[in-house]
């Protein structure tokens, strides 16, 4: 006979986990905080390019955009200001705006 009972704990959603864990807490915050600012922005963004960007991290005040290849990039970084002024009129203000291109193994 086992020593110790086996402990069968319900499994936790993602959300529980998060809420019990500081740092997952955190994440998960930093996750919408990021969603957010992609939303607010998506009006002023091309519509050929919704499928070519996705939220990236946040650092501080500083957000990350992850987008798909060279050309969508080269045509964001012509928006940032237009974003940084969108983000700024809805209370979402960063100090800059970061765009990574997303590698080929991503």
């Amino acid at each position: 006979m086992n020593a110790h009972p086996s402990r069968h704990h319900p499994p936790l959603s993602l959300q529980e986990a998060a809420q019990a864990s500081p740092v997952l807490a955190r994440l998960s915050e930093l996750s919408r905080e990021s969603q957010a600012r992609l939303l607010a922005i998506r009006p002023i963004l091309p519509a050929v390019l919704h499928f070519a960007v996705q939220a990236g991290p946040i650092e501080g005040r500083n957000w990350c955009l992850i987008v798909k290849n060279n050309a969508a990039a080269a045509k964001i970084r012509q928006l940032i200001p237009a974003f940084e002024a969108q983000l700024r009129i809805r209370g979402l203000a960063v100090d800059s705006i970061r765009i990574k291109v997303q590698s080929s193994a991503d």
